[in-house]
């Protein structure tokens, strides 16, 4: 099949890149998304912060909200293309969970009074959210959390840890799974909270990740009070409005084309790189291997294509996202693996280094890629919502 997008759609593509050549700092791209800023610094922080201000003052931060909601109503294949383009120079689209998951969620599940109170905060680009769902003891298994809420009065009164908190240290609220039901089933008993991170006896401590970033945390929740109205969608049924906000999260393209990005720039290289008076390109092994993937990334984009193609038609893609999502993390493993191969032993040089091929990128992607088959849902977990959603497998 050839997909072929409209005069409308192509001249926003156009539109978008020239915002991105305009806003971004001109070294931001060829950087791998850092720029001249440390990693960390509360300059780099500043700047986007700005740069989602003025995503937001486009109404691009919620490009695809209902209109009435405070966005724009896009169609799901605009907001394909502006993921790509976004993905494509490593512009930070959002910070923190709050565009993409956070308030389509609160929209489905939220009382009006929740509406009113968070959503302006995400279209305007001021709240920073996070989400404190996994746990030690509960990644993969999310159903198994032991963080407990229990009632008191107007309040509940929470008590837990949660792990793998991405922009915890920066964020104003937090979307919180937590029992509150503790003789009801695993899935029955849990609820979904919006929780204020100002909250007296929350304490979110960093941890550090293989490129030595500090951007997931540990968040620790001692006698933490929240009134019963921060609770989202039904009473011990925040499973279910959970399960919508890791739908609405598997669905995207960007991580099938942030690994072109990664590909052109390492297939460039080869091209350009001599070796023994050759050019690495011109050696069949590599030929091969960069062929192959070229092939691979183009599978990867029509899976994402499938999804919004199926969600323009008011569809559910649930076994289709795992599958996108499933192949586009395993997909950039191999690209970072195939990377390294290319480079060779410089290939293992960190950015900053003197002789680091592409400064550095490659090590730094295939540090990264390391946690591609965990994070949104283990390769495990897909390939079982694909089993039993997709082809109507038995349960072992």
């Amino acid at each position: 099949m050839e997909f072929r997008f409209t005069a409308a759609e192509e001249a926003f593509r156009q539109e978008v890149r020239e915002f991105l050549r305009r806003e971004l700092p001109a070294d931001w791209a060829a950087s791998g998304g850092v720029g001249t800023l440390g990693e960390g610094s509360e300059e780099r922080w500043e700047l986007l912060r700005g740069f989602q201000r003025k995503l937001a003052q486009r109404g691009w931060l919620t490009l695809g909200w209902p209109q009435e909601h405070g966005g724009l109503g896009a169609s799901h294949m605009m907001q394909v293309i502006y993921n790509e383009e976004m993905s494509y120079q490593r512009a930070p689209t959002q910070l923190g969970v709050g565009p993409d998951r956070v308030g389509p969620t609160i929209i489905l599940y939220g009382t009006e009074e929740q509406k009113r109170e968070h959503l302006p905060g995400i279209v305007n680009a001021e709240a920073v959210w996070c989400q404190g769902f996994s746990e030690p003891g509960a990644g993969s298994d999310l159903a198994s959390l032991e963080t407990r809420a229990e009632a008191d009065g107007d309040y509940f009164v929470i008590n837990g840890q949660k792990i793998w908190t991405s922009f915890a240290h920066k964020a104003d609220w937090c979307i919180l799974l937590a029992r509150t039901d503790q003789e009801a089933p695993k899935h029955k008993g849990i609820s979904y909270f919006l929780l204020d991170m100002r909250t007296p006896g929350i304490e979110v401590r960093p941890l550090m990740d293989l490129m030595g970033r500090a951007n997931f945390n540990q968040v620790f929740l001692e006698n933490v009070r929240v009134p019963r109205t921060a609770v989202a969608g039904e009473l011990n049924r925040g499973w279910y409005v959970a399960a919508a906000t890791l739908d609405f999260e598997r669905s995207g393209i960007n991580r099938v084309v942030t690994g072109i990005r990664v590909y052109d720039e390492l297939l460039g290289y080869a091209a350009e790189t001599l070796v023994d008076g050759r050019r690495l390109l011109d050696d069949m092994r590599v030929r091969h291997k960069l062929a192959e993937l070229a092939i691979e990334f183009q599978a990867g984009r029509l899976l994402a294509y499938r999804v919004a193609s199926m969600q323009a038609r008011g569809q559910i893609p649930n076994a289709e996202a795992s599958m996108s999502k499933l192949y586009g993390s395993e997909l950039q493993q191999r690209l970072a693996g195939a990377g390294m191969e290319v480079l060779g032993l410089g290939g293992q040089l960190e950015p900053g280094s003197r002789w680091a091929p592409l400064e550095g990128r490659v090590e730094a992607f295939y540090l990264l890629a390391a946690a591609l088959t965990i994070a949104a849902g283990t390769s495990e977990i897909m390939r079982g919502i694909i089993a039993g959603r997709g082809l109507g497998l038995p349960r072992g």
